[in-house]
């Protein structure tokens, strides 16, 4: 089982990358797996690479069940 953390594409860059905004942390991401990706768009991030793009409803969807996962490594 792999974990995908939800990003917001903010910039496409050269050979293939983008940065993305993961929670007000940016980071730069391979887009090799999802060459369509544009600048706006939710991807779904694992390892690196944009694994798939998903919409604004999921990626808020995701960040909110992976919080409450926080809340229970916490006790």
């Amino acid at each position: 089982m792999c974990l995908g953390v939800p990003g917001k594409i903010i910039a496409i860059n050269e050979n293939q990358t983008a940065t993305a905004d993961i929670e007000n942390n940016r980071m730069e991401i391979s887009i090799a797996l999802t060459p369509e990706v544009k600048v706006g768009d939710f991807v779904l991030i694992h390892a690196g690479f944009a694994m798939d793009i998903i919409d604004s409803e999921a990626a808020a969807e995701t960040l909110y069940y992976l919080k409450e996962l926080e809340k229970y490594a916490e006790q």
